[in-house]
């Protein structure tokens, strides 16, 4: 725009904001010039817009009973009010916005991430392993008053990575203990309110250095009457020494304040083995945190034998509690086929991304699902496009006969476009992520 004695809000104004033939830009959508780490700054929202050149998947293209193929088609999507308002036949308006042909999926999801505490956007630092869990807690300790410092700030950085890897949102556990008491989670909070245009979050009260071990109680209590969505918990045998007592609190708090359940479970032994149990017989107990309740990691089901995890994922399944696990490989393979097979919600996350306890995190979550069809042999299109659920924690395009299931009218407009023809494209290549939009917000 080389004519200086025009602004470019007028500019828009007088060229119908702009769009005719363009490809997706926030600062044109938007009506303003400056995107910063991932998020418009005072941005100003377009209602009302067309996306054309839509790429969508139709249904699987198959040989003798197998799938070998994704058909796709072109569409025009408008997108209203933070919604997908209609579907329909591709049109070549002026004023649309051209998405190039690129595919559109939903948005992905990192469902189990600490945004509240990461050396990500400050200077390098490794690993240092101070005796297990209670070492590192002693660590953390140490080093939570000078992270608070500018834990808000790093915690806008590590959103906008996420942002550029397609995530739009995330489920966040945040420390609540005697160090931080509730400052950690005030500061992602302020974070979370700059970022609000182009990522929500779900947060997690988590007593990480104990509910007991260290007097965290209190602080749990005063966590649970702010508007956090879930009650966390960790290792209740080995950090507290009793396993009742510390879900029967968990079980309680969460109860009074009607919020859900996500606690971290590393314990592989008996003790892991009765967590799981004792949790599934106090949501069974109170059905109304069905559905709600969750076990992170959740370590102790990848080293049972292969009944014993069938019998777990039924009970799992009829209790509605669901896994998130962050996929590890190399000397521990979760038994995730088993547990979709017998209808566990299973969901994932990037748990650490550069910080104390972990340095190898990207950021994405379709690496997860990358790792898991590796891991678990699904190199079919079929295959490999179920595990693109993973990522999105849930919806796919295509339901698993091929009917186009996603996206419908009504559904929020939380969405990705990536440069690849099909959902097991993307989960194979790891296919490079062009746009996010979120609640109709063209953010990345």
């Amino acid at each position: 725009m080389k004519n200086a004695n025009i602004s470019r809000k007028d500019f828009l104004r007088n060229s119908a904001l702009g769009l005719a033939g363009l490809s997706l830009t926030p600062a044109l959508v938007k009506g303003q010039s400056k995107v910063e780490s991932g998020v418009l700054k005072n941005p100003k929202t377009t209602s009302r817009y067309t996306l054309k050149n839509v790429r969508l998947e139709t249904g699987f293209v198959y040989e003798d009973g197998d799938v070998i193929a994704t058909k796709t088609d072109l569409f025009s999507v408008v997108i209203a009010n933070g919604k997908i308002e209609s579907v329909g036949a591709n049109k070549s308006d002026a004023d649309s916005i051209d998405a190039k042909g690129m595919l559109m999926l939903p948005s992905f999801k990192d469902m189990h991430i600490h945004l509240d505490k990461t050396y990500y956007g400050d200077k390098w630092q490794a690993v240092r392993r101070k005796g297990g869990v209670k070492g590192m807690i002693a660590l953390e300790q140490q080093m939570l008053p000078e992270m608070l410092k500018d834990s808000t700030y790093k915690a806008e950085k590590i959103i906008a990575l996420l942002q550029s890897k397609g995530s739009a949102f995330a489920r966040s556990h945040v420390n609540i203990e005697p160090t931080s008491r509730l400052q950690s989670l005030k500061n992602l909070q302020k974070a979370l309110a700059h970022k609000e245009e182009g990522f929500g979050a779900e947060l997690v009260a988590f007593p990480q250095h104990g509910v007991y071990y260290t007097d965290t109680v209190p602080f749990m209590k005063d966590a649970a009457q702010t508007d956090i969505d879930f009650i966390g918990g960790l290792d209740p045998y080995s950090i507290d020494g009793a396993i009742e007592k510390t879900v029967d609190f968990t079980v309680q708090l969460a109860l009074d304040h009607n919020k859900g359940i996500d606690i971290h479970l590393h314990e592989t032994g008996e003790s892991g083995l009765k967590t799981v149990e004792y949790l599934i017989d106090k949501v069974n107990e109170n059905p109304n945190l069905k559905g709600k309740t969750y076990l992170s990691h959740c370590f102790v089901l990848g080293k049972l034998d292969k009944s014993k995890q069938q019998e777990v994922a039924e009970k799992l399944a009829a209790a509605q509690i669901g896994i998130v696990s962050t996929i590890p490989f190399g000397w521990l393979i979760m038994p995730i086929p088993t547990l979709t097979k017998y209808g566990v919600e299973v969901m994932t996350g990037n748990d650490s991304i550069v910080d104390h306890w972990n340095t190898f995190g990207t950021g994405s979550v379709l690496y997860k699902a990358n790792i898991a069809a590796q891991l678990y042999g699904q190199v079919s299109e079929f295959g490999l496009s179920r595990m693109l659920k993973l990522a999105t924690a849930g919806p796919i395009p295509l339901d698993d006969n091929g009917a186009q299931q996603w996206p419908k009218a009504g559904d929020e407009a939380n969405v990705i476009l990536v440069d690849a023809s099909c959902s097991a494209e993307v989960v194979s290549r790891m296919s490079p992520i062009e746009s996010l939009i979120y609640k109709g917000n063209i953010v990345y």
